[in-house]
C-alpha cells in the first residue's frame, strides 16, 4: 500500500452526522471503512478532543485533523488498520514517532482508529441526530461501538480506559424569516458553512433561490399574522430579517414560546427599542423573553452591507451556540 500524497484534496465534514453518513454511503458502495476520533490534544491543534473523521478504503476521507500531510498520514494508517483488522492508537506532533509530521506550536494530537465499525449502531446514531436527539457513543479498544444511556455520561476516556466516549449534539439549524438581500446573504453563508437552513418568506421567488442555494426547507409566509409550523429546539437559531417590521411580532411571539438558543431581529437601536415596547404593550410577553431577543443583530453594529450583516450575524449565532453548549 502506497502512502497518500500530502497534496490530496480532502473533503471537510465538521459534524459527526456528516462523517457517519459518509461512512454509511461508502459502506453501501462496497468499501471498507474506519472511524477516527480525536482523544486528546496538547498545545496548538486544529481540532479538539471528540472530533471525528471517516476514512474509506476507496481512498476517500470525510473530515480533517490538521494540515494535508497529517491527514494524508492518517488515511494511510487508517487503511492499514482496516487491512490488518486492528484498532490503532496514534499520536502526531510532540512525542510522536512520526518525526517528519509536526503540529504548530509544538502541539500533539492523539487519535483512536476503529476499523470495520458496526454500521447498525451508526445508523441508529444518525437517526437520533436527524430526529434532533443528543447521542452518547462509546468507542472501544476492542473495536466495538455502542450507545450509552448513562444519565451522567461524560465525554472522553471512561474510567476503565478501555472505551472513549463521544457526546454528540444535533447539528445547528438556522431558521431565517425575511425578505431581501440580508436574508439571501445569510442563507448563502450559513449553507456554505455546513449548517442546516430553513427559510421563511412571503416572497416565493426568494424561497426558490434559497432552496437552490442549499437551504434545507423553504416556507411561504402568507401574511403578517399567519401562523406557521415551527419545531425549534435548543440547537436552533431564529433570525428575523425584515425591513417591514409589521411581519415581526407574530413570528417573534411564536419563537419566544420555544427553546431556540438564539433569537435576533434586524434593525437599529431605535427600531429594537420600539419592537420591545410593542411586545410589552401586549401584556403577555415576559420581560425575560423580551431580553432573549438580540437587536441590533450581529457582533458589529450599524452595518449596511448585506454580506457584512450576514457575517456579523452568523458570528454572533456561533458565539451564542458555543456559550449554550459548553
Amino acid at each position: 500500500m502506497s502512502a497518500v500524497s500530502c497534496s490530496r484534496q480532502l473533503a471537510t465534514y465538521d459534524h459527526p452526522l456528516d462523517v457517519l453518513t459518509f461512512l454509511q454511503q461508502e459502506k453501501a458502495l462496497g468499501a471498507s471503512v474506519a472511524l477516527v476520533a480525536v482523544t486528546h490534544t496538547q498545545g496548538g491543534s486544529v481540532r479538539s478532543s471528540g472530533a471525528v473523521v471517516g476514512v474509506s478504503s476507496r481512498e476517500k476521507i470525510a473530515g480533517h485533523i490538521s494540515n494535508g500531510c497529517v491527514d494524508g498520514a492518517l488515511m494511510f494508517q487508517a487503511m492499514a488498520a482496516m487491512q490488518e483488522q486492528r484498532v490503532s492508537e496514534l499520536r502526531f506532533g510532540a512525542g510522536s514517532p512520526y518525526k517528519d509530521l509536526q503540529l504548530p506550536c509544538g502541539g500533539a494530537i492523539d487519535l483512536l482508529i476503529i476499523p470495520h465499525p458496526d454500521m447498525g449502531v451508526f445508523q441508529t446514531v444518525c437517526e437520533k441526530l436527524k430526529g434532533r436527539q443528543e447521542v452518547n457513543l462509546l468507542l472501544g479498544l476492542d473495536g466495538r461501538v455502542a450507545l450509552s444511556d448513562d444519565p451522567i455520561f461524560k465525554s472522553g476516556w471512561q474510567v476503565d480506559r478501555q472505551r472513549f466516549g463521544l457526546h454528540i449534539r444535533p447539528k445547528l439549524i438556522i431558521r431565517i424569516a425575511g425578505v431581501g438581500a440580508e436574508m439571501m446573504a445569510l442563507t448563502r453563508l450559513a449553507v456554505a458553512s455546513g449548517y442546516d437552513v430553513i427559510v421563511q418568506s412571503p416572497n416565493q421567488e426568494m424561497i426558490g433561490q434559497a432552496v437552490n442555494m442549499g437551504a434545507k426547507q423553504g416556507v411561504r409566509l402568507k401574511g403578517p399574522t399567519s401562523s406557521i409550523a415551527v419545531q425549534d429546539d435548543p440547537w436552533t437559531a431564529f433570525v428575523l430579517l425584515f425591513h417591514d417590521h409589521d411581519w415581526e411580532q407574530a413570528l417573534l411571539i411564536q419563537a419566544l414560546q420555544g427553546p431556540a438558543f438564539y433569537i435576533g431581529a434586524l434593525g437599529s437601536l431605535k427600531t429594537h427599542a420600539l419592537r420591545c415596547e410593542q411586545l410589552r404593550a401586549l401584556g403577555h410577553v415576559s420581560e425575560a423573553d423580551i431580553h432573549r431577543i438580540h437587536g441590533p443583530i450581529g457582533l458589529v453594529p450599524s452595518l449596511r452591507d448585506a454580506s457584512m450583516v450576514a457575517v456579523s450575524c452568523l458570528a454572533e449565532i456561533i458565539q451564542k451556540f458555543v456559550e449554550a453548549t459548553h
